[in-house]
């Protein structure tokens, strides 16, 4: 029976794939020189979500200056940023426009979804954003680790929980600092149990 082939971006006319190992699992990659199409975790040598078969995959000695090569460098702590293309494996217009807003979240930082949300211009959309990052088809270098709920809880990440907060601790940001407060925040707020221990009694 013959192999299926890999699906492509539009303007690709060939995917490459390379498995990358990592202390976090080993990773699929689909690329085309400095574009790549996915990055997709391997559970037991079974894709997650990418293509289901290929004809050949690298392993090792990838080529110099290419995603699995520059995915390999990033676990090894040698690379903070990707000097790649993105091309997307299908995604709808605001699924693209997340992902393309992920991407601008710098290595060592983090944001919101409601941040996230109104850097797309769609400031009520946080629960989409969400969603979009869950069909991230390229994770770690469109870095949707790097999205955290407005308390800081890390929350939502089909990599599973406990990926997101090694690649956040290999970032150095992990444990995440409080979030802000400030007089006007605080304003109207309902003090929790613990704050209302530590208030001084009213005297009758």
């Amino acid at each position: 029976m013959p192999r299926k082939k890999l699906p492509v971006p539009e303007g690709v006319d060939t995917l490459s794939t390379a498995d990358v190992r990592s202390p976090i699992g080993t990773f699929r990659v689909g690329y085309d020189g400095k574009r790549v199409a996915y990055v997709d975790l391997m559970e037991h040598g079974i894709e997650r979500s990418g293509p289901s078969e290929v004809d050949e995959v690298q392993r090792s000695r990838f080529p110099h200056g290419s995603p699995p090569e520059q995915l390999q460098e990033y676990f090894q702590g040698k690379r903070h940023e990707f000097a790649v293309e993105l091309a997307f494996l299908g995604g709808s217009g605001f699924d693209r426009k997340v992902w393309y807003g992920l991407h601008q979240i710098p290595f060592g930082n983090f944001r919101t979804y409601g941040e996230v949300a109104r850097r797309i211009g769609q400031p009520r959309a946080a629960r989409a954003v969400g969603g979009a990052a869950h069909r991230n088809p390229i994770p770690i270098i469109v870095p949707c680790h790097r999205l955290v709920g407005q308390d800081r809880s890390l929350t939502g990440f089909g990599l599973g929980l406990w990926r997101k907060r090694w690649l956040l601790k290999h970032e150095g940001i992990y444990p995440l600092p409080p979030p802000a407060r400030s007089s006007d925040s605080d304003r109207g707020r309902q003090a929790t149990l613990e704050e209302s221990l530590r208030q001084p009694k009213a005297r009758g």
